[in-house]
C-alpha cells in the first residue's frame, strides 16, 4: 500500500495551527483529499490535524469536494448511506450512520472490468440499490413515505476506498472522505421482492465464487428503508432533496471485504438474482 507523506503532514500541521481560520482548514483538507483521489497517495488522518474536528467540519470538507466536482461538470447519480450496521457503529464509536455521494462515471454494471489500481485499498460490500420513482424532500419524511418513493430495487455492490492512510479512520475522517466511497456497481434487472420483505432477504458476498460473508436485510438498521428516510431528512435539513431517478444505496448486508487485482466479487441474492464484477 502506498504510504502517506509523513513529512508533508508535519509541515502542514506546523503551518496551519488551530489559530488558522476554520474555513481555510476546511478548504485545505478538501484539496488534500481531492489530490489523494487523483494520485492514489493517501493522507494522514484528518482528525489529528484539526483541533476538536466536528462532524459538521467533516461534512463541510465533503461538500467542498462535491461542489468542486459539480463545477467540473460531473453528474450526481445518487447517494450512499454507510455505518448502518451495529458492528460498524461500535467499531467507530458512533450511534448513527453517515452518508456520501457518487457520480454517473463511478457507476458500473454486471460483469464490469474495473481496474484495481484505480483505488488505493479497495473493499467491497453487498447492498440493495434503490432507484427512486419520487422525489423525497425532508425533513419530516416518514418510513412509509420513503418506502412509497422506491421504484426498482437492484442488486448492488459498493466499492469502498479510503483516501486516509491504512484505513486509520474515525467518524470525522470517513465523513470528510465522502464516507469512503470509491465506486458503485448495480445490476440491470430489478430484484422481484416486495419492499415489506426487504429485511428478510439474505445475501452472500462471494470472492472468486467462494462465500466470504453473508447477512440479511435486517442488518441494515433493522430495516433497509430506514436509512433512506434518515438520509432524506438529514439532507432536507440542508435544503437538499433526493431526486426521482437517483440511485440510493442504504447500507451493507455484511462487513467489508478487501479485493485485489484479478479477482471477482459477487453479491448473491439467491433465487432473486446476483451481481458480479471483476477487478483487472
Amino acid at each position: 500500500m502506498t504510504q502517506a507523506p509523513q513529512a508533508g503532514a508535519a509541515d502542514w500541521a506546523s503551518n496551519h495551527s488551530s489559530e488558522a481560520p476554520r474555513s481555510e482548514l476546511i478548504k485545505r483538507l478538501a484539496s488534500e483529499l481531492l489530490d489523494a483521489t487523483e494520485t492514489k497517495v493517501p493522507v494522514p488522518p484528518l482528525r489529528d490535524r484539526v483541533l476538536e474536528m466536528t462532524l459538521e467540519d467533516a461534512y463541510q470538507v465533503q461538500d467542498a469536494q462535491l461542489q468542486h466536482h459539480l463545477a467540473k461538470g460531473r453528474v450526481l447519480a445518487g447517494r450512499k448511506v454507510g455505518l448502518t450496521s451495529l458492528a460498524m457503529q461500535q467499531q467507530l464509536g458512533v450511534d448513527s450512520p453517515d452518508f456520501g455521494y457518487f457520480f454517473a462515471d463511478m457507476v458500473h454494471h454486471e460483469d464490469a472490468s474495473i481496474p484495481a489500481d484505480s483505488f488505493i485499498s479497495p473493499k467491497v460490500e453487498p447492498e440493495f440499490g434503490f432507484v427512486l420513482k419520487e422525489t423525497l424532500s425532508g425533513p419530516g419524511i416518514t418510513r412509509e413515505q420513503a418506502a412509497a418513493a422506491i421504484g426498482e430495487i437492484y442488486a448492488a455492490i459498493e466499492i469502498i476506498d479510503s483516501r486516509v492512510a491504512d484505513w486509520n479512520i474515525k467518524l470525522v475522517d470517513t465523513v470528510a472522505d465522502n464516507a469512503s466511497c470509491g465506486a458503485i456497481a448495480v445490476g440491470t434487472t430489478p430484484l422481484d421482492v416486495a419492499i415489506e420483505d426487504l429485511a428478510d432477504v439474505e445475501c452472500s458476498l462471494l470472492i472468486d465464487g467462494k462465500s466470504v460473508a453473508s447477512g440479511k436485510g435486517e442488518a441494515v438498521m433493522g430495516d433497509p428503508v430506514a436509512p433512506l428516510a434518515w438520509l432524506a431528512n438529514v439532507l432536507g435539513e440542508q435544503g437538499v432533496a433526493l431526486e426521482a431517478g437517483q440511485l440510493i444505496l442504504p447500507g451493507s448486508f455484511t462487513g467489508a471485504v478487501p479485493v485485489e487485482q484479478n479477482t471477482s466479487a459477487t453479491a448473491d441474492f439467491g433465487a432473486l438474482g446476483s451481481l458480479t464484477i471483476n477487478f483487472s
